[in-house]
């Protein structure tokens, strides 16, 4: 129910959504015009420019993800509610990446056009942001309930979840690297599954905790 109360608000507010994913497709395009249409140099730097795109597109919704919840009142009814917390926090760190996330998983293949990449690794830049990005709402949410009501929260959510961002980015990028090294790129893969997993298991509760802080 929270997942497609969510989906719903989103489709009400398509500027919101249009907006973060118009974000990631300018920056991902603007690195091309800007460093020349030299081929390798793109395709060298195709999965960072790639990856720091998505990573700052997600960014850009995770100080709404509660505080619509929070000005209307309604995330002192979550927070009293006969359904846990952590399971309500999960639903809607879901429902930001089915918004957020899924569409850049599903465009980043044609924005790896403009850098000349080898059309092998558009199946392994897709899958590590399969991977990786539902992390990234998951910390996010951790982000946003901290900093919930808080002035200036848009820098302090940027400064809290950044950090934890960096390793979701190093894995992302150096599987698609590692791949067109010829070096398959498994084992960041794997390791982004365990960052999911981990995530999806303590990020909720953590979102949970944070959130009743908040709304005391």
């Amino acid at each position: 129910m929270v997942v497609w109360r969510e989906l719903l608000v989103a489709m009400r507010r398509r500027s919101d959504v249009a907006t973060a994913l118009l974000f990631f497709v300018i920056v991902a395009s603007l690195f091309p015009l800007g460093i020349g249409a030299e081929p390798n140099k793109l395709r060298a730097i195709a999965p960072g420019v790639i990856w720091v795109s998505a990573l700052l597109s997600s960014m850009l919704s995770l100080n709404r993800l509660f505080a619509a919840d929070h000005a209307d009142g309604t995330l002192e009814q979550m927070v009293l509610g006969a359904a846990p917390l952590g399971v309500t926090a999960a639903a809607k760190a879901l429902a930001h990446w089915l918004v957020s996330g899924f569409p850049m998983v599903a465009i980043a293949p044609l924005l790896a056009l403009q850098y000349d990449l080898a059309p092998s690794l558009y199946g392994i830049l897709a899958l590590s942001l399969l991977l990786g990005t539902p992390v990234l709402s998951l910390i996010g949410g951790i982000g946003a309930a901290l900093t919930l009501g808080v002035r200036g929260g848009g820098v302090l959510l940027a400064l809290l979840v950044l950090p934890l961002y960096v390793p979701v980015l190093v894995m992302g990028a150096g599987a698609v690297e590692m791949a067109s090294a010829g070096l398959g790129g498994r084992g960041q893969l794997l390791i982004l599954g365990a960052m999911l997993i981990v995530a999806a298991a303590f990020a909720p509760w953590a979102t949970a905790a944070a959130l009743r802080i908040s709304s005391e």
